[in-house]
């Protein structure tokens, strides 16, 4: 019992004494300010990665549309055109397809040829296309690009807490159609 009154007087003898008060509040908000703002690093370098795909996506899409016609050379030369407008972002894994969209007298889109970073068809002749409304107007042609670029977080998700890089890359893809703008369709003489 007397332990018990020495250990409460010298309790009630610090309860006044403030001057570790400030260390200890800041051991308790630095990590939490630190996390707020390696997070708001995080989303505003995905923000700005997501965006620059949209971007290549429009890039590419404008390009082959103001085409009268098209070939897998002109296409393969759309990939350095799209990291072009990435970079400085990485673009290992990079993924691009473009394809020739013919939508009929009744509305219904249609695959006419596509194409992808690989010289493949992605897409069989003659498939069905989902388009936006506002791009269905009968008998027109589209061009529909997508593009996919995996990005890796950079802080956010430490190598060192036991993940893998592989768990902190997150894939960031967009598609952009186009219309037209020389002939009623563009052709590609080789794409299938």
């Amino acid at each position: 019992m007397r332990v018990f009154k020495t250990m409460l007087a010298r309790f009630r003898r610090m309860l006044p004494d403030r001057s570790g008060a400030s260390a200890i509040e800041f051991a308790f908000l630095a990590p939490v300010l630190i996390s707020v703002y390696v997070s708001s690093f995080e989303i505003t370098e995905g923000y700005n990665t997501a965006g620059k795909v949209l971007k290549a996506a429009s890039t590419v899409a404008d390009v082959v549309a103001r085409q009268a016609s098209v070939d897998k050379s002109f296409l393969s030369e759309m990939v350095d055109t799209a990291e072009a407008t990435i970079a400085p972002h990485s673009m290992d894994g990079l993924t691009l397809k473009v394809t020739g969209v013919t939508i009929d007298s009744a509305g219904t889109a249609k695959v006419l040829w596509s194409w992808n970073e690989k010289g493949n068809a992605p897409y069989a002749k003659g498939s069905a296309v989902t388009v936006p409304d506002d791009m269905r107007t009968p008998s027109t042609f589209l061009v529909h690009a997508e593009v996919s670029v995996p990005h890796t977080l950079l802080l956010f998700l430490s190598s060192g807490a036991g993940i893998t890089r592989d768990a902190r890359t997150i894939t960031l893809s967009r598609d952009f159609f186009y219309r037209q703008r020389l002939n009623d369709d563009i052709a590609c003489s080789d794409c299938s």
